[in-house]
């Protein structure tokens, strides 16, 4: 199911706002003291995080009370019972939003400047916007629909023509549970390392892709994602030109246990590094 052109332009000023709005919050808190919860062992969680969240939803809600959402920090309250549809839209798409409102968490806390706002939009499972936010940077990477390309700061962008392995800039993360997983992960780090001309590890899974999305990056991997570390990335990787699969080389979704994305041309060779 695809949206309508106006609901897909309203989609895109909406999500728009949001970003820019959410990332507002984060760069004025940036240098403030953080009040730091733990989800887990190393995962922590900010006042930022909750607030830039907030910000997000009250501001799709105003246009948008219907719609349901997909947010990384708690739960959030379903929409409000539905009035009957219009005669002219008598089956209207099911819409869900879904957000990371700082990812990059670690990063933030730490007073490290490399996180971002990511809000990605689909209808009935299929996604069709995509918009994420460097508020330190003032970049918003955006996919404003599927099949419209991808767009940095209103220029179009694609994915880098590197096609040698040792040529290659190719970035990775490591999961929140990766002292249960530490020699396998060390292993395939290894494998890379050893294979491409430089290796980065830049802790936001969402400006990763969007790096591969504009060339600045070839390669990117990581297990144990969440789908709002991925949604918005991974339209703005497919409407670049690059390719997303998991590291085996299946079929990727944004509920898939790891990811693979590339300039496409590489793709072949990081998965056969990866798999050892």
């Amino acid at each position: 199911m695809t949206l309508s052109k106006d609901m897909l332009e309203k989609v895109a000023q909406v999500g728009r706002q949001a970003a820019l709005a959410a990332g507002a919050v984060l760069r004025q808190n940036y240098c403030k003291p953080h009040q730091i919860t733990l989800k887990g062992v190393i995962d922590p969680v900010t006042e930022s995080d909750l607030r830039s969240q907030e910000m997000i939803i009250s501001l799709i809600r105003q246009s948008f009370p219907d719609h349901d959402f997909l947010a990384e920090e708690a739960d959030v309250a379903p929409p409000p019972p539905a009035a009957p549809a219009p005669a002219w839209e008598a089956d209207p798409p099911a819409c869900r939003w879904i957000i990371d409102p700082l990812d990059g968490t670690v990063n933030f806390a730490h007073g490290y400047p490399a996180f971002c706002v990511s809000i990605a939009c689909e209808a009935a499972g299929r996604l069709q916007y995509g918009v994420v936010y460097d508020p330190l940077r003032e970049e918003l990477f955006e996919a404003r629909c599927r099949g419209g390309g991808a767009w940095l700061n209103g220029q179009a962008i694609r994915v880098s023509r590197t096609d040698r392995l040792d040529r290659a800039l190719v970035t990775t993360g490591f999961p929140y549970d990766i002292r249960e997983r530490l020699p396998e992960t060390l292993a395939r780090l290894g494998r890379i390392l050893g294979a491409v001309q430089g290796l980065r590890r830049g802790g936001s899974a969402a400006l990763d892709l969007c790096y591969i999305a504009c060339g600045r990056l070839d390669g990117f991997f990581e297990e144990n994602l969440k789908p709002w570390d991925t949604a918005a990335g991974l339209l703005l990787v497919q409407e670049s030109g690059g390719r997303i699969t998991t590291i085996e080389g299946g079929d990727y979704d944004i509920y898939s246990p790891n990811i693979l994305a590339s300039n496409q041309i590489l793709h072949q060779a990081l998965l056969s590094n990866l798999a050892g």
